[in-house]
């Protein structure tokens, strides 16, 4: 047997966690009014949990669940879309994002004992409360199949590494340009910066703190643009190219670069998760398919073709590390993914300007836009099922 190194090692305990299995008594959640007494259940009859999200807050505010594997139905009642996620301290331990307004999505997850948090919609807006009661679940799965998953996931955090350390020193150049007022430089700068970021977005978004720091959409504040708590890369991008001005950034800049070099040490801490890995590998190509398709992350710059390239190489990275094992469990949908990155990576080739980056997405047509949707729709789907082969859900 080949000898792991020491940062293989460290990713089997959360590849240990994240493979568990529930037993097979039925699950129960309930929630509990400010006095202490039970309300009605959220559990329906397969043993799934019911959440939904308004404006203001989640109903349920509180639920008690059994640890293992549930299924939690999330509706969304507000009148924008969403993200739901389930937080663990400062990490992000699942989530589902672009929930339209009026629909429904479904997330499956495996819970540890122990106190977790919900988002309810706005950032600005109040966290519920999940607890994980234990129930005594069991870990499946053998040492054999840990060792294969060990080493690329930790090629994995070293590619993540890479990224962050390019990252940061251009986000520095970045906020120097901003700060001394150099609006041209800053903008030149923006979409390079940002793609270092695009490709790691499934480590960066397990930080529920930095990321929406560093990546927030005016859309998750109740002021939008203006909102005070807005920051990050979209709100220095608004001042470039809506106010064309660099007043009252300078704060802005500096917070983003506290936050980015926090991003960097967090990360070099980090134990990642396996599921959350590969996982990750669809969350970033869904992100463009589901949102990102329509021009809404990067509304002032139209720099989003940069974006979509940054996701589909993270994407693309985290397929090739777990090759070996995507192939021994199902050819076919390797062989059907790598089609699909294929027209992709060949359908952006089409929009690089001759310094190497992309034309502003403003002056693709809605039929190149249609062209592009297509593959991105398929390989987002065909990513989708790489957890479920890998026994990771």
């Amino acid at each position: 047997m080949k000898t792991l190194n020491m940062t293989a090692l460290s990713v089997l305990l959360a590849f240990g966690l994240a493979a568990c299995q529930p037993p097979e008594a039925e699950q129960t959640a309930q929630t509990t009014d400010g006095s202490g007494a039970s309300a009605a259940p959220a559990t329906n009859e397969d043993g799934s949990v019911n959440v939904s999200v308004n404006d203001t807050a989640c109903e349920p505010m509180e639920l008690t669940i059994p640890s293992g594997k549930v299924v939690f139905n999330i509706k969304n009642n507000s009148g924008r879309k969403l993200e739901w996620e389930i937080l663990k301290g400062v990490m992000v331990v699942d989530e589902r994002e672009n929930i339209a307004p009026g629909l429904s999505d479904k997330m499956t997850v495996t819970l540890l004992p122990g106190e977790y948090a919900m988002t309810c919609g706005l950032l600005n807006n109040p966290r519920g409360k999940l607890t994980v009661t234990d129930s005594g679940f069991k870990r499946a799965g053998g040492e054999a199949d840990l060792e294969k998953l060990a080493q690329p996931l930790a090629e994995y955090k070293v590619y993540v590494q890479k990224e962050v350390d390019q990252l940061v020193p251009k986000t520095a150049a970045f906020v120097a340009a901003v700060k001394a007022g150099e609006i041209e430089k800053a903008k030149s700068m923006f979409a390079d910066t940002r793609s270092h970021y695009e490709r790691i977005e499934p480590i960066a978004e397990l930080f529920n703190e930095l990321d929406p720091a560093i990546d927030a959409r005016e859309d998750d504040f109740k002021a939008g643009a203006k909102d005070e708590a807005f920051t990050g890369f979209h709100r220095i991008e608004y001042g470039l190219w809506v106010d064309n001005s660099t007043e009252g950034l300078a704060p802005i800049a500096d917070k983003l670069q506290a936050d980015v070099n926090k991003l960097q040490a967090e990360i070099k801490d980090l134990t990642f998760p396996v599921g959350g890995v590969v996982g990750g590998a669809s969350e970033l190509i869904e992100e463009v398919a589901g949102s990102k398709i329509s021009g809404e992350e990067d509304r002032y710059s139209h720099t989003d073709l940069s974006d979509f390239k940054a996701n589909v190489e993270g994407s693309q990275k985290i397929v090739e590390l777990f090759r070996p094992m995507i192939a021994e469990k199902n050819q076919e949908i390797l062989d059907k993914t790598d089609v699909n990155f294929k027209q992709v990576n060949e359908i952006l080739a089409k929009y690089e300007t001759a310094d190497g980056g992309y034309e502003t997405y403003d002056k693709l047509t809605d039929a190149d836009r249609k062209t592009l949707q297509a593959p991105i729709n398929a390989l987002a789907e065909d990513l989708s099922k790489l957890r479920g082969t890998l026994g990771l859900e």
